[in-house]
């Protein structure tokens, strides 16, 4: 008898890379079934956190205005339409993809501290930050969960002295890219199957956790918790969460939050923004 063998899916396959490349960070006296999940941009913090990037190595001279304001207006137009074809996104992770190659993570990791330091630091919600704390003095485990290549997001956890994140994972040999995703994109349903996948490997009651979003991208992962928040939400998520009772918090003041700080479609923002981080360091390394 032939034995039926199931493919996984690249969101299943992307989910487990990313748990497997989670580390987590010591705390004492923990609460061992019970975690909080929070997306970075414009949850954690103002804006997307791959563009506060791009403007870091912009400022440094590794890569022109010129191709940061044509990678914002992009990604603009990419949030105004919400057009997240999937032929697109791939369009758009085989270009990034073409000029990580090469690159060390090393520096990737080292530009992320300073650039976070310069340009984050101040724009994390303070609201959003004070509900993580809250988490944490309960002894419960918080994680960041994103789109943003890991070691950005893990640069984030540490300077916000979280457990850990979640992230996009590049193939590495001896430290360098070698220009290829391991699994895909940590964007919609794969966020759910990293958190998923890691509640298998730290043993969380998933029905205990929380999780936190300002984006209906984020409904597989909010659904997938006992305790889903909405923050900062778009339309689409406030109504999903109203119908479905749950917490609702808004930290914005002023202008919409689609307005501020040029946020990103979480899929196409990390990509696009590899695509410039990656042109400034193969500038960088070409001129030295």
């Amino acid at each position: 008898m032939k034995r039926l063998i199931r493919r996984r899916s690249a969101a299943e396959t992307a989910g487990e890379v990313a748990a497997a490349a989670a580390v987590a960070l010591p705390m004492a006296e923990p609460d061992p079934t019970a975690a909080a999940f929070f997306d970075v941009d414009n949850t954690m913090m103002r804006g997307a956190s791959i563009y506060h990037f791009a403007r870091g190595l912009a400022s440094r001279g590794l890569f022109t205005t010129k191709d940061l304001v044509r990678f914002a207006l992009g990604q603009a137009v990419f949030r105004v339409r919400g057009d997240e074809n999937p032929e697109h996104i791939a369009e758009a992770r085989e270009t990034a993809l073409a000029f990580v190659a090469g690159s060390r993570v090393e520096d990737i990791v080292r530009l992320g501290e300073e650039i976070y330091d310069e340009a984050m630091a101040d724009r994390i919600w303070p609201g959003t930050r004070a509900l993580a704390q809250s988490h944490l003095d309960a002894g419960q485990r918080v994680w960041l969960v994103t789109a943003t290549p890991i070691e950005l997001a893990r640069v984030i956890a540490q300077r916000l002295g979280l457990t850990g994140a979640l992230g996009t994972v590049s193939e590495t040999v001896d430290g360098v890219y070698t220009g290829r995703l391991v699994g895909d994109l940590l964007h919609g349903p794969a966020k759910a199957e990293a958190v998923r996948a890691l509640a298998r490997r730290e043993g969380l009651d998933l029905s205990r956790c929380f999780a936190y979003s300002d984006s209906a991208n984020d409904l597989p992962l909010l659904s997938l918790v006992g305790h889903a928040v909405a923050i900062n939400p778009d339309g689409e998520l406030r109504d999903h969460a109203r119908e479905n009772e749950w917490d609702i918090k808004d930290f914005r003041t002023g202008r919409r939050a689609t307005m501020i700080g040029l946020p990103i479609a979480a899929g196409a923002g990390a990509v696009a923004g590899g695509v410039a981080a990656a042109i400034a360091l193969r500038r960088h390394y070409r001129s030295s």
